[in-house]
C-alpha cells in the first residue's frame, strides 16, 4: 500500500473543487479519524477554495452528537467508527450546509487504545440527488500520519464520485 504523497493528495483535492465548480456548487466534509486535514486540503488549493463550504472536525462521540444532531444511543450501538455513524456524518453534514456533496471520515488510525483495530476506517461520500458512496477501509498498522494520508486520498477519491453523481 503506497503512502500518497502530499501532491497527489493536492491534485486530487485540486479535481474535487474542479468538479464543484463546474457544478455550480460547494464541498462540505465532517472528519473525525483526520482532524481537519481533508478540509485542510480543499481550503489549500489556490483559486479553488471558494468552491469550500465548511467543515465540522468532530473527533469526540460528544463531538459528533452536538455538531451533527447524531443520537449518542446510535453511536453506543454501532460504535462511533461504523458504516451507520459515518453515513450519519455525511448525511448531516450536507442537511448543515449549502454544499452539493459532502465526505465524512470516521476511524482509528495511528495506535488505538483498548484493542480497536489501528488502520479501520469508514468514510462516506453523498451528493445532494446522486446517492451515498461508503469504503471499509483496513489500512492496517499504520502511523498517524500514514494513515491520515491513506484516508484522505480514499475520501477525496470518493468525493469525486459523489460529484460526479450529483443531479
Amino acid at each position: 500500500m503506497q503512502i500518497p504523497t502530499r501532491g497527489e493528495l493536492e491534485g486530487l483535492a485540486r479535481r474535487a473543487l474542479t468538479t464543484a465548480e463546474n457544478k455550480d456548487g460547494t464541498i462540505s466534509v465532517s472528519e473525525s479519524c483526520t482532524g481537519g486535514e481533508i478540509a485542510s486540503l480543499l481550503t489549500g488549493v489556490e483559486g479553488l477554495s471558494h468552491a469550500f463550504d465548511r467543515g465540522f472536525i468532530t473527533y469526540s462521540e460528544p463531538a459528533k452528537s452536538e455538531m451533527l444532531d447524531i443520537d449518542p444511543a446510535i453511536i453506543a450501538r454501532a460504535g462511533a467508527v461504523s458504516e451507520e455513524v459515518g453515513r450519519l456524518m455525511a448525511l448531516r453534514t450536507l442537511a448543515r450546509s449549502d454544499a452539493i456533496a459532502s465526505v465524512a471520515v470516521t476511524g482509528f488510525i495511528g495506535g488505538c487504545p483498548d484493542g480497536d483495530e489501528n488502520g479501520l476506517v469508514h468514510i462516506v461520500a453523498m451528493s445532494r440527488g446522486g446517492g451515498a458512496f461508503h469504503r471499509e477501509c483496513h489500512f492496517g498498522d499504520v502511523s498517524r500520519d500514514e494513515g491520515t494520508a491513506l484516508t484522505s486520498r480514499v475520501a477525496l477519491e470518493l468525493l469525486v464520485e459523489a460529484l460526479d453523481a450529483a443531479g
